[in-house]
């Protein structure tokens, strides 16, 4: 099919931002905090990579009562509560690389 086999299995997300610009975006994770649910994304460019390193953190919401409704992502306008959202976000960051330590070792 096309050299980049692995994208059928990242989840990606199209983001229209404020001035309705378009950004593709790797699911990274979602992490539950304080009983919200926060996404967190990778933005793309137009080659599918990302070059800076920079995640984004949104709200996410799903309807309940309807699995197969677009989940809503919400702007987080609070620093403290972006600051929980990154720092839970380091925390799954640590376990991760931690995971790949412990499988890694012979």
């Amino acid at each position: 099919m096309g050299k980049n086999n692995y994208e059928d299995e990242e989840m990606t997300v199209e983001l229209e931002l404020e001035n309705g610009e378009v950004v593709n975006c790797a699911i990274i994770t979602i992490l539950a905090v304080e009983g919200q649910d926060y996404i967190v994304l990778l933005p793309l460019d137009e080659n599918g990579e990302n070059q800076d390193g920079e995640v984004w953190f949104y709200r996410y919401s799903e309807n309940p009562d309807d699995p197969n409704e677009e989940p809503e992502l919400g702007f987080i306008d609070d620093d403290d509560e972006y600051e929980r959202v990154s720092d839970a976000f380091d925390e799954y960051l640590d376990n991760c690389e931690f995971d790949e330590l412990v499988d890694g070792q012979e």
